[in-house]
């Protein structure tokens, strides 16, 4: 198969975010007076959204306030954009992969589960030697994965057969969502979990360096 494009997933994939993410939301729980959770604990409880991360990160019972979910939410948000967002960095070797697929003239896109103006800031911020054609976050209302729908929204726009993108993240999720959009799943091992849940979930390749997604290529 001759692949002509790359979604990739940002969190774990390309941007190590997780001690960020970690330590906006142990801030946000602090300012409703409820303890910290430790950082590992933040690999499980990451991917589906701010809205999930927050209702896992609250104890039983309180999980189903969803007024208090929303404050939670809106305190994640404010710490995460006002001091953490941008700390990130990207993962070794993704520098070096991203230019090796612009120099093939391989389509790349950005598809997170990450708020839509987190994304799109983040990949501006930290991701800005790259030209990415969509980057896309969660928006208000609309589909998150492994709902395929944005994935196929993003092939469509670029004119190219799903079968022949190759879609890359560090987890279940990412590897669902390739699987319903008929796209090739691509685990990476560097991010946020582990080989068997990739593999479990349907990963046709699971590579340990950013540089061996150029084999496709």
């Amino acid at each position: 198969m001759r692949f002509e494009a790359v979604i990739f997933d940002m969190d774990g994939t390309l941007l190590d975010t997780l001690k960020e993410i970690a330590d906006a939301m142990n801030a946000a729980l602090a300012t409703l007076g409820y303890p910290p959770h430790d950082y590992d604990a933040y690999r499980e409880y990451v991917g589906y959204g701010m809205d999930v991360l927050a209702r896992r990160v609250l104890p039983d019972g309180d999980n189903n306030d969803d007024a208090l979910v929303g404050r939670l939410v809106e305190a994640m948000r404010v710490i995460y954009g006002r001091d953490h967002a941008f700390l990130s960095r990207p993962y070794n070797g993704i520098p070096e992969l991203l230019d090796s697929l612009a120099e093939k003239g391989v389509h790349m896109t950005i598809l997170s589960n990450k708020p839509d103006e987190f994304t799109r800031a983040m990949a501006e911020r930290l991701l800005d030697r790259w030209h990415f054609e969509i980057v896309r976050g969660i928006i208000p209302g609309g589909p998150r994965k492994p709902e395929p729908i944005a994935a196929l929204e993003m092939a469509r726009t670029l004119g190219i057969d799903p079968l022949r993108v190759v879609f890359m993240g560090d987890s279940a999720i990412d590897m669902r969502t390739a699987a319903a959009a008929g796209m090739f799943p691509v685990g990476v091992l560097w991010g946020f979990r582990t080989r068997k849940e990739l593999e479990e979930n349907g990963a046709k390749l699971l590579i340990d360096h950013p540089r061996r997604l150029l084999e496709l290529f």
